[in-house]
């Protein structure tokens, strides 16, 4: 019994082991020293903590000193008495600030100085952009922008930051290579809006009679507002403004810049991900760069809107990983206190049944205990089994198109930082699948050795096979079809509705699809109504007033359902207009009844039998309500044949050149408006006119042959014959 008992004791003792073991797991604790406290610093301590969820082992601490090198000092030295391992700081100033990094460094912390730089050499790494380059850049763009003449203002940042150092270096460079431009005045500033605003107050105040300003140049957004708040309160026509930082956001530099309340600006990159890794990459000791400029970019009114949404969208899905990283944080604690909770129960299960139960029942206990314990074992695979398949449905929903998204050009020409999340994302749905497939053939291997071939095969499967879809085989013949949206999964979408009945092409906007449409006269349009560049509507009329394309049906595709807007598609020009969503039965239906109405067969020389008696050729007969510009094509295509008729050499080439028209054009044009191609036209002419000749004169066969431009008078009884079901010489003896 006491043997027992001490049984009892080591199984207690190895479950409070297993239930602590999660706790020895290497923790990082990295400090963050902010120079200031604003929206840019905001963004950036967001990815800071958004690049800290890829590593369970680092915490974050903050520390902000709002613009004061005492409080930053101060906050230093805290952060390195608290044990922090690296430490992250933007300096205040370029000198003030590098006693405590000093100080810092030498206790044998990593240091990474970010963004704003020291006059120390002790740091472990530097991350930040160009300063100097960018107030260069600022500087030739405010000369481009006032043709090299005018009188401008420059408001610094905080004195004796290397920012402000480096941009006003920079800018004043860049504008001394230009003589035209005058520094009426250069303002000290400390980065706020309030400072500029009251620096540029007071200035204005008193150089009433200065003359005209042209342009003011903020070293930040919030420097450049509040200059053009101290120009707007002064009255008088306003200069342009122009900053720097160019954040997302509703206050954000680049939502100014489209709403025109500053000129330019430059964005002052973040990157609080790549500062995360690069910190871990140190504490764990791999190979990093010890020098990183970060690359910046412009902001004008011609990219804002690009920008803007591209950052707005990049801003939704951080806010959606952080819900995600809170729920997964929740997920986790509840699993850790489910975990204590089970091992609590077991532990005092197992104390109870030794108190309850002698030596006699110990036997007995463990046999019913393997008993539920292979039961456990056989749901518990069971349960792995299911989970596993349930997780890989989803799991190949995502690699799969997430694999063809990374082999695409958007993804080749998208910027290193969105690169970088998306390998995140792949590697990591990688990894997640092989934890699947790892976890259901361990249980299989262990819980159920001797399962069949068949069932094991059944079961672990590691990876989906990907089979490129099949695209069926196209008749040559096939009607073309062009589609034209500027959202690449609608194109997709769209084709892969039509690509079964129609040959497809595609273009991302109006201006190309007019290309193609006067390159390849497709058979139908299908356009979208909202596109850049050239909009849907504007791209309808100018297919219909365009000679080569004006036959070509047109149905438009939008999300704009009011009545207003159907009676513009159809001002337009417009033969179908249908509004999404839609059905893909109800687009081919559409399709194909247009389609149809543009391939009635029309007889442009009205030839009859041979039995009816024609005293000329007839009027020409089109399609039902064709638009004046097909009537004038379809007249003149007409005239050209009919004036050069007798010319046997007349070729296909010498009508298109006639025309101001390609083979190819003519060919699908004239194919679409009468359903014959053009030489066939060409025959029916010469024999329509020979049906009349033979009945109005006395010409011989042969004669009336070569005069309606037959080489040869055998080859024109045979096609006389063919066309009309009798000779030439009985036509006429009839």
């Amino acid at each position: 019994m006491r043997k027992y008992y001490q049984f009892a004791f080591t199984i207690l003792m190895i479950l409070g082991l297993l239930a602590s073991c999660s706790q020895d797991e290497k923790k990082y604790r990295i400090g963050v020293s902010q120079c200031s406290d604003d929206i840019w610093r905001d963004k950036q301590n967001s990815e800071l903590q958004i690049g800290a969820y890829f590593h369970d082992n680092v915490e974050l601490r903050f520390a902000a000193a709002y613009d004061s090198d005492e409080r930053q000092i101060q906050q230093i030295d805290s952060l390195v008495a608290t044990g922090i391992d690296l430490l992250i700081v933007a300096p205040n100033q370029v000198s003030t600030i590098s006693p405590a990094i000093d100080r810092a460094y030498d206790k044998g912390i990593p240091v990474i100085v970010f963004e704003r730089k020291t006059n120390t050499k002790k740091y472990t790494a530097y991350m930040g952009a160009d300063n100097y380059e960018m107030g260069h850049l600022m500087g030739e763009y405010v000369a481009s922008r006032l043709n090299e003449r005018g009188r401008i203002i420059e408001v610094m940042g905080l004195k004796g930051s290397s920012p402000a150092i480096e941009r006003h270096n920079g800018f004043r460079e860049a504008i001394a290579q230009h003589p035209g431009i005058q520094v009426v005045a250069t303002l000290q500033g400390d980065w706020t809006e309030p400072t500029a605003y009251n620096t540029v107050k007071q200035w204005l105040d008193k150089n009433k009679d200065s003359g005209k300003i042209d342009l003011v140049f903020g070293m930040n957004d919030r420097t450049a507002m509040g200059a053009r708040k101290a120009f707007e309160e002064a009255g008088g026509a306003l200069p342009l403004f122009c900053g720097i930082d160019g954040l997302p956001g509703e206050n954000g530099g680049i939502k100014l810049v489209l709403d025109s309340l500053l000129d330019a600006s430059y964005i002052y990159p973040t990157h609080g991900d790549q500062l995360i890794q690069l910190a871990v990459d140190i504490l764990e000791g791999r190979p990093y760069e010890k020098e990183t400029n970060l690359m910046s970019a412009l902001v004008t009114q011609d990219n804002a809107r690009v920008l803007l949404m591209e950052s707005e969208e990049i801003m939704r899905q951080s806010h959606r990983l952080e819900q995600l990283n809170e729920k997964a944080s929740q997920y986790q604690n509840q699993l850790g206190n489910q975990r204590t909770l089970i091992f609590v129960a077991l532990a005092a299960i197992f104390l109870l049944l030794a108190l309850l139960v002698g030596i006699y029942m110990y036997y007995l206990q463990r046999a019913r205990i393997q008993d539920e314990r292979m039961q456990m074992e056989r749901e518990q695979l069971d349960f792995y089994t299911q989970v596993s398949h349930e997780l890989r449905t989803p799991l190949t929903l995502i690699q799969g198109p997430l694999d063809q998204l990374l082999r695409t050009n958007d993804f080749r020409d998208a910027s290193d930082n969105a690169r970088e999340l998306f390998s995140i994302v792949r590697r990591n749905t990688h990894h997640l699948t092989a934890l699947v497939n790892k976890m259901l053939d361990a249980q299989v291997g262990i819980h159920n050795p001797k399962m069949s071939s068949a069932e094991v095969d059944a079961i672990t499967v590691s990876q989906p096979i990907a089979v490129p879809a099949e695209v069926p085989e196209q008749d040559e013949d096939a009607p073309t079809v062009l589609i034209v949206d500027d959202n690449a999964d609608i194109r997709a979408y769209l084709r892969s509705i039509l690509q079964s009945k129609y040959s497809v092409l595609e273009a991302e906007d109006g201006r190309r699809g007019l290309e193609l449409a006067r390159e390849h006269v497709p058979d139908l349009i299908v356009s979208d109504v909202m596109m850049p560049v050239m909009n849907g509507l504007e791209f309808c009329q100018q297919v219909k007033k365009d000679v080569v394309s004006s036959h070509i049906p047109v149905i438009l595709l939008t999300a704009r359902a009011l009545e207003k807007h159907q009676i513009e598609g159809y001002e337009s020009g417009a033969d179908a207009y249908i509004t999404k969503p839609f059905s893909p039965e109800l687009l081919l239906a559409r399709i194909d009844n247009l389609l149809q109405s543009r391939h009635q067969l029309k007889d442009l020389w009205g030839m009859k039998p041979a039995t009816e008696t024609v005293a000329a050729p007839a009027a020409v007969v089109v399609a039902p309500a064709p638009a004046p510009i097909e009537d004038a094509f379809i007249a003149r295509f007409k005239k050209i044949v009919e004036e050069r008729l007798p010319d046997s050499n007349l070729s296909v080439e010498d009508l298109a050149a006639g025309m101001g028209l390609s083979r190819v054009q003519l060919y699908r044009k004239v194919k679409a408006l009468t359903g014959s191609t053009p030489v066939d036209l060409l025959r029916k002419a010469r024999l329509a006119k020979a049906q009349t000749l033979l009945q109005t004169s006395t010409l011989s066969v042969s004669e009336i042959a070569y005069q309606v431009g037959f080489a040869s008078p055998s080859y024109f009884t045979k096609c006389y014959k063919d066309e009309f079901g009798t000779a030439p010489g009985e036509a006429r003896k009839s």
